[in-house]
């Protein structure tokens, strides 16, 4: 049986990587995993919120349904996972880094009382929240903001545990190991020399950065435009300059991790015993609408990367079609290496579909987390309805994109008397979904309930 090795990065933007057209910052050794193996071009997550979504990748359900609806909320207690699955199989199964799936917010917090969900080394189950470095002192972590050097800056320090991990399997077997790095999401800082790698005036601004009017609540919610660049801002394009100058530093700090990872495995004599699989919870907007960071509607921030290394199955340089949402990862992992996944999931088994390449369902529907947001993303549109703001108003700006004539969504046809058909059917696959899910109506836009008990 093949070792398993997941590799999760926070907030990450699909095309900063070069396997998935970056041009910015080198990701070589990220991308040898797409040369060497298989690249999800169709990867979604249906939360871009961190709780939420790694509830979907470790359970395969739907927030409501797992309880980590948003940060803050633990997962259930009696829910199950991939990783209980391999467990079950007779792996050894082990996790380091970020958890966010406990009722802890705040870093260093004690993760003795969360579910492990089937990972059973945890030497260190302290939330890691966004800390920049991490000590170890008589058996206990010391986790801080202050940036590290090239031993306790957090990705560093992760992927030297990753390394320790692997080291220490000597039973003979196979083990499934996630690391979860931190990175790239803010604070926007990286350690030397990565923080003066790419100059910020360097910086490409994205095109959209410019736009005049947008969404109500993409302009003035709390993670609007207003958070971080509100126009009129004093060198607001140098503000935005120097904090993607930080975050391509942070990527490329990731890169050599995870180059320093699969030499590990190589000198281990592990590497084509291993699957490796690199992915993010969600995206980053990185300027783009003059936005930051994620929780708002526009499609970047689903759509997200995956790389799958899969020895032995023969395909390599291999970008499958297949729309793979979070809640499938748990069952088409198992799917992939043989392994029965026994557990209620809301996601499906894709293993055949993504080795054959098939595109199977081409859209993913949007779940609410923190607020009642939701929407559908399908080959050709997005449509998203809002409700209620982080701060508790009313936002009214529903919108409707064509994804192929309008890749940068700077058009909403929301409320054109000519897409009134089409909003019409997807309003009713929305209601579909979650009437399927069992969605309760509280967690709803007015749009898309369907007068269902809560």
């Amino acid at each position: 049986m093949k070792n398993v090795l997941i590799i999760m990065t926070d907030q990450l933007r699909r095309d900063v990587l070069g396997c998935y057209g970056g041009k910015e910052v080198e990701t070589p050794y990220i991308d040898s995993l797409a040369e060497e193996g298989i690249l999800l071009e169709n990867c979604y997550t249906p939360s871009a919120v961190c709780t939420p979504s790694r509830g979907c990748f470790m359970t395969g359900r739907y927030p409501h349904n797992n309880g980590a609806i948003s940060n803050g909320r633990p997962v259930g207690s009696k829910e199950h996972g991939f990783a209980e699955a391999f467990r079950e199989a007779g792996y050894v199964t082990g996790y380091a880094g970020k958890w966010h799936l406990g009722d802890h917010r705040e870093l260093g917090d004690s993760l003795e009382d969360c579910s492990r969900l089937g990972f059973d080394r945890w030497d260190y189950r302290v939330e890691f929240g966004h800390c920049k470095s991490v000590k170890e002192k008589d058996g206990k972590l010391i986790l801080s903001r202050e940036v590290g050097d090239e031993h306790s800056y957090t990705t560093d320090w992760l992927a030297d545990e990753t390394l320790r991990f692997i080291k220490e399997q000597k039973d003979g077997r196979p083990f499934l190991f996630m690391v979860s790095m931190p990175d790239p999401h803010q604070p926007f800082r990286v350690r030397k020399p990565y923080d003066t790698m790419f100059d910020p005036l360097q910086m490409e601004i994205p095109e959209t950065f410019y736009e005049e009017e947008l969404p109500d609540w993409a302009e003035q919610d709390e993670w609007g435009r207003r958070h971080y660049f509100p126009t009129g801002l004093f060198e607001r394009e140098d503000h935005f300059r120097r904090l993607k100058a930080q975050y391509l530093g942070a990527v490329k700090c990731i890169d050599d991790n995870v180059g320093k990872i699969l030499d590990g495995l190589r000198e281990a004599n592990l590497l084509e015993e291993t699957v490796v699989i690199f992915t993010t919870d969600h995206g980053e907007y990185l300027g783009e609408h003059g936005l930051m960071e994620k929780n708002n509607l526009y499609e970047s921030v689903y759509h997200i990367p995956m790389l799958i290394r899969l020895p032995g199955c023969g395909k390599k340089g291999f970008r499958s079609p297949v729309w793979l949402r979070m809640t499938d990862f748990a069952p088409t992992l198992a799917g992939l290496l043989g392994i029965p996944y026994r557990f209620p999931c809301d996601g499906g088994d894709l293993s055949e579909e993504l080795m054959e390449g098939q595109e199977g369902r081409k859209e993913v529907c949007i779940f609410p987390s923190d607020v009642p947001r939701t929407g559908i993303i399908t080959e050709d549109y997005e449509l998203a309805y809002v409700g209620r703001g982080y701060r508790g108003g009313m936002f009214h700006d529903h919108i409707l994109f064509d994804r192929k004539r309008d890749p940068m969504q700077r058009v909403n046809l929301f409320g054109r008397p000519e897409y009134a058909g089409i909003t019409e059917v997807l309003t009713e696959k929305i209601r579909e979904y979650h009437r399927k899910y069992r969605t309760p109506d509280s967690l709803l836009p007015a749009e898309a309930r369907n007068l269902q008990e809560d």
